[in-house]
């Protein structure tokens, strides 16, 4: 079976799929880490060639890498520490059966960067007493608010908590409001005072976090466009009032240097246990992200990886060295997956597509579900062997406004044409096409695509050993299924048809 759409759409061998009367949107610069692990990979590549590592070659692979954290923006100490522990390492691998020479080198890159970035991951100082307070501190301008938000979300979805947002920002105008329209977004209350003291307004939040039964409170403090005394003073008093569990630095990640040297201030003052990345998603050149864990020796805890409210993930230094040295990032993705596909519903559209009853809905589900996970630019990123594209191929890759479009040209068909879309005549596609906004070409590569589809998993079915094991596992399953809905009385021709 050939994929060559990287979302699962089926192409003819030696074709490349692209959807007619669209072109694919430009895309933006490389996100931070992208560009480094493209440079990354490219050194990798012309490592041992000869399949022998010596002592020359390991000193061509440190100077490229040198040089690549160098054009990363990463600080000339961290960069002469970190040289030095790989070459101290590396000078000394012996020959492993079995394991390539510069297949050992690339592992030493991708420990010591794991190090760089903190080594293991970092856990929440969760409080058995009471409600657990984070607080968190930043520059204004940051992104402090809407991460503030976002944490709150991902720790009700993944963790299972209960948390409270405090609108401890009486500085800013409209920050408690911001606050407010963010904590309806994400379905958590806010707790907000219109003046007041931020001390006592934090004191006030996490008593009524108490009376709700939230276990989690997360305060969103004042921030300032440089650091200053008056703004230490007021979080250094809200520290001593409150005694946070966690105080957790909200930074920048397109700040550069600047980013290191306004996290070692904070840190200095605050004594903050872990670090906040923003603004992964820009163009900026990553290195400050990874020397603020080696300046500050306090680890990232998570990174804003766009502006949407889901858009934040869990930073796991190992995860996250692997993708910089070009591996991918399979965990986290299949996580990020989890979260919004329905399992339930991926099982039905499985079983289906091995019955030959795949259906255009089915097809449609699946671009939504794509799309929830953000761009294709970012998902293709956390798949092995990405950081070797180049950019030409990068922008040939499907954007989510092709896959909106797909998506309305199956809206505008009938129900009955969307189980059987072989039915639907040239009339009927100008219709559709009129409908939906697009071509009638468009309309036949639809179509296409689910044909072929179909065709190549009879062809699956019949050809091999796993493909007739997956047909029969999934034959198994569906009459199990059948049994469970006809004792329940549930509907079944609806399940077949739909």
């Amino acid at each position: 079976m050939v994929f060559n759409a990287p979302f699962g759409l089926p192409t003819a061998p030696g074709r490349r799929w692209a959807p007619a009367a669209s072109t694919f949107l430009p895309l933006d610069h490389p996100r931070v880490f992208e560009a480094l692990a493209q440079r990354f990979s490219k050194i990798f590549s012309g490592l041992g060639r000869d399949g022998r590592l010596t002592e020359k070659n390991i000193e061509e692979g440190i100077r490229e890498v040198r040089k690549a954290l160098l054009e990363a923006d990463v600080s000339l100490q961290v960069v002469r520490t970190f040289v030095e522990r790989v070459r101290e390492k590396a000078i000394g691998i012996e020959a492993i059966a079995g394991i390539k020479p510069h297949q050992q080198f690339v592992k030493v890159v991708e420990d010591e960067i794991t190090a760089l970035l903190g080594g293991e991951e970092a856990r929440i100082a969760w409080n058995d007493r009471g409600p657990t307070v984070i607080m968190m501190v930043g520059l204004q301008g940051s992104g402090k608010t809407t991460t503030t938000a976002k944490l709150a979300r991902l720790l009700k979805k993944r963790e299972g908590k209960s948390p409270l947002l405090v609108a401890a920002d009486v500085q800013r105008p409209a920050a408690i409001e911001q606050l407010k329209v963010l904590g309806r977004q994400v379905d958590v209350p806010v707790y907000a005072e219109e003046g007041g003291r931020p001390p006592k307004i934090c004191r006030r939040g996490i008593k009524k976090a108490v009376e709700l039964g939230c276990d989690v409170v997360i305060l969103d403090t004042a921030g300032r466009l440089h650091i200053d005394d008056q703004l230490m003073d007021e979080l250094e008093d809200i520290r001593d009032k409150v005694d946070p569990q966690e105080i957790w630095l909200v930074v920048d990640a397109m700040l550069g240097q600047d980013a290191v040297t306004s996290a070692a201030e904070f840190d200095q003052r605050l004594n903050v246990s872990g670090v906040i990345l923003t603004k992964t998603d820009g163009d900026a050149r990553g290195g400050a992200a990874l020397a603020v864990r080696e300046v500050t020796g306090k680890p990232i805890r998570y990174a804003g990886v766009g502006e949407k409210i889901d858009q934040i993930e869990k930073f796991v230094p190992e995860r996250m060295a692997q993708r910089i040295l070009g591996m991918g990032d399979i965990t986290s993705l299949v996580e990020q997956a989890q979260e919004v596909v329905d399992q339930e519903q991926a099982q039905e559209a499985a079983e289906r597509l091995f019955m030959a009853r795949f259906t255009l809905d089915d097809m449609k589900e699946q671009f939504q579900s794509l799309m929830k996970m953000g761009s294709m630019r970012d998902i293709i990123a956390k798949l092995p062997g990405a950081a070797g594209m180049s950019e030409d191929q990068m922008r040939q890759m499907p954007q989510n406004d092709d896959m909106k479009r797909m998506v309305a040209v199956i809206q505008s068909m009938t129900p009955a044409e969307r189980v059987e879309p072989g039915t639907i005549h040239m009339q009927r596609r100008h219709r559709i096409a009129r409908g939906s906004g697009t071509s009638v070409n468009a309309v036949g590569e639809v179509i296409k695509a689910h044909r072929e589809m179909n065709k190549q998993v009879k062809q699956l079915k019949s050809q091999g050993v796993m493909g007739r094991m997956a047909d029969k596992a999934l034959t198994r399953k569906k009459a199990k299924r059948l049994k469970k809905a006809k004792r329940e009385g549930t509907n079944i021709k609806k399940w077949f048809t739909r």
